[in-house]
């Protein structure tokens, strides 16, 4: 663990990181190749953030380059190897700090074990419960360890995601420079993400003094540009003090538990607030009903309240022309009466000064004056007979009254219609009405006309001089001869005579009344036959919208049909496009294993010729030997030789110098 805290030799990461995360015989390299074959559901995207990871390195800047190929095929194969979490932007860094040491399959499978193993995996789910949990034990430890920082961060609102996420995510690959990372990927390896509490920790110690006097955007721009190069500057020291610090393990699985604890807290929250917001929803809609029942409702009733208020304002016109008429009645009466009072004195006093001569003549005028009586008293039962009628025409206009109301509430309850046959005959009953009560209006017109000329020949007889004195053969000669002079019979019978017009005036506003009902009827059957003709148009556009609506949902139904069509014949054509560069792929592969394979035999082939080389020139080094010990041995024994005479020296030496054969 000291070693690999202090770092690991840059030829020996490769085997390294496998041996420490557990890879080395790791059984998903055999799965690797079975990966390439298959599509991914990630590819568009991964190819999108493969230009983004390392763009300054040299084994990643080039584009569709041999680096950026094997970065897509590892996160292609993780992807498909774990379709929870798929594809993730800040695991690139991560496989491209791995492919920088080793080649697809290990990368891969080292990947496969970190995300397992060591709390990863947990963090790059969608969710990212992990993170979160990370970020909250971070900021318990900050405020524990550096509660000045931790104030000061409360203060100007950074949050511990805003420069700590990255660190957990990518594993400080993208916030210090390669070599720093690498060795952070070394100590992470070998002791798990407690080494990442302890990095963040420590960085924020040492620059704790700079971290108090900036704001946000000064923290922000601290760690992305002042920092790494002050780690890179003293990155011992920060190890080593790094390692110095202490995290309880048993608070650490406290704040775990406090952490979900808390989130199921907030899920409860949510799933309670998302069930009032949908109570709240329904309850609004239910509302805007109410108020709009209650806004027809009103109108119907200031609706009704207008029409109840026009018939009532008529029936009181109505009611009081029929007071009038029936005062003017009583009034007519009552002069009536006194006219027959004074007729009974008069004939008291005729009585009283007539003589005996002229008893048979008083007794004739008294029968000829119980005539005129009778002849008043029947025009005074007709006169009531009259009003009776009148009383009765008064009735039957409340009971048309009461009629037309309940009429124009049926016609509120009721559901207009709207035919043209119905109208015809509506117009054609409408004109026979205003026919009948022109022609009942010419004959009272005509009837006052002939009473006013009757008026006025009785006002030219009054004024004409008198002959003497005979005895009336008639009663009306009688009632001549006795109104002579202005007399009372002549007042009362002008009393009568204008009691009789102010009758035919009362009958005639009668007419008028029931012309005006006429009219009312035929204004509110025309009113009726307009709010029936439209409500049928209504019926007729809400039947033309509901078409057209039907038209608009068939339409869009095609549109997403069609829609449905493009999107499976593009993803077949991406189905094809992705096979053929499989294909492509599986060719490059076969070509570059031939190519290994051909070069592995020429290596071999090689090797042979060496071995054979160096074989023959042992072979010959050995016979050399032995014919330098041969050489040596042979001298030796010509040292001890004596020869008897010099002539043999050079022949001697001749033959001991020749090579042998």
């Amino acid at each position: 663990k000291d070693l690999v805290r202090k770092g690991i030799p840059h030829h020996f990461r490769g085997i390294a990181w496998q041996v420490l995360c557990g890879a080395h015989e790791s059984p998903e390299k055999a799965k690797y190749s079975e990966y390439m074959k298959t599509t991914s559901a990630c590819e568009k995207v991964i190819r999108r953030d493969i230009a983004r990871t390392y763009p300054e390195h040299d084994l990643f800047k080039h584009k569709d380059g041999a680096g950026q190929e094997s970065l897509f095929n590892v996160m292609k194969a993780y992807s498909i190897h774990d379709r929870e979490v798929g594809y993730c932007q800040g695991s690139a860094f991560i496989v491209g700090l791995l492919l920088m040491q080793m080649p697809e399959e290990d990368s891969f499978a080292v990947l496969v074990r970190i995300m397992q193993d060591y709390r990863m995996r947990e963090m790059f789910k969608p969710s990212m419960a992990e993170l979160g949990l990370c970020m909250y034990q971070l900021d318990t430890l900050v405020q524990e360890h550096i509660p000045e920082l931790y104030v000061h961060f409360q203060s100007q609102a950074i949050h511990t995601n805003l420069y700590a996420s990255s660190w957990f995510l990518t594993l400080f690959t993208t916030s210090l420079p390669i070599t720093l990372a690498s060795r952070v990927m070394d100590c992470f390896l070998s002791e798990g993400i407690e080494v990442i509490f302890r990095l963040a920790l420590t960085l924020l110690l040492t620059a704790k003094h700079e971290l108090l006097s900036h704001d946000m955007e000064g923290v922000l721009k601290y760690f992305q540009k002042e920092m790494p190069v002050r780690f890179e500057q003293d990155q011992d020291p920060i190890f080593s003090m790094a390692f110095q610090i202490k995290i309880n393990q048993k608070k650490m699985k406290r704040l775990e538990k406090e952490y979900y604890t808390m989130k199921s807290k907030e899920k409860e929250d949510e799933i309670e607030l998302r069930r009032l917001r949908t109570e709240n929803r329904l309850l609004r809609q239910r509302i805007d009903n109410l108020e709009n029942e209650s806004s027809e409702l009103a109108d119907r009733l200031i609706q009704g309240q207008v029409n109840r208020a026009e018939v009532e304002e008529a029936t009181f016109a109505i009611k009081r022309e029929l007071a009038a008429i029936r005062q003017h009645d009583l009034d007519t009466n009552g002069k009536l009466e006194e006219a027959k009072d004074r007729i009974r004195k008069l004939s008291s006093m005729l009585e009283e000064n007539t003589t005996t001569e002229e008893t048979s003549l008083k007794s004739e005028i008294m029968k000829q004056k119980e005539e005129m009586i009778t002849c008043l008293q029947e025009e005074l039962i007709k006169v009531r007979l009259r009003e009776a009628e009148n009383e009765e025409t008064i009735k039957k206009l409340k009971e048309k009254n009461e009629e037309l109301e309940e009429d124009g509430r049926r016609f509120r309850e009721s559901v207009p219609e709207n035919t043209v046959a119905t109208l015809q005959e509506e117009l054609a009953a409408s004109k026979l009405r205003e026919a009948e009560a022109n022609l009942a209006l010419k004959d009272l017109r005509a009837k006052v006309g002939e009473l006013n000329v009757m008026w006025q020949k009785h006002l030219k007889r009054a004024e004409s001089p008198k002959d003497p004195p005979e005895v009336p053969s008639t009663p009306k000669k009688l009632l001549g001869s006795l109104l002579e002079g202005k007399s009372e019979a002549s007042r009362l019978e002008e009393e009568l005579m204008s009691s009789r017009l102010k009758e035919v005036e009362a009958m005639g506003e009668v007419k008028e009344l029931r012309l005006k009902v006429m009219d009312l009827e035929t204004q509110r059957e025309v009113w009726n036959n307009q709010v029936k003709r439209q409500g049928e148009e209504g019926r007729r556009l809400q039947e033309s919208l509901d078409e057209s609506n039907k038209q608009v949902a068939s339409l869009q139904t095609q549109v997403r049909d069609s829609q449905r069509r493009f999107g499976e014949m593009e993803g077949r054509m991406k189905e094809d496009l992705m096979m053929a560069r499989i294909r492509d792929a599986e060719n490059k592969q076969c070509v570059a294993e031939l190519t290994q394979k051909i070069s592995n035999l020429e290596y071999k082939n090689q090797e042979l010729v060496v071995e054979g080389d160096l074989s023959s020139s042992i072979s010959e080094s050995n016979r050399v030997r032995e014919l330098q010990d041969k050489v040596a041995s042979l001298r030796a024994q010509t040292n001890g030789f004596q020869l008897p005479t010099p002539t043999c020296t050079p022949l001697v030496e001749y033959k001991l110098f020749l090579p042998y054969k």
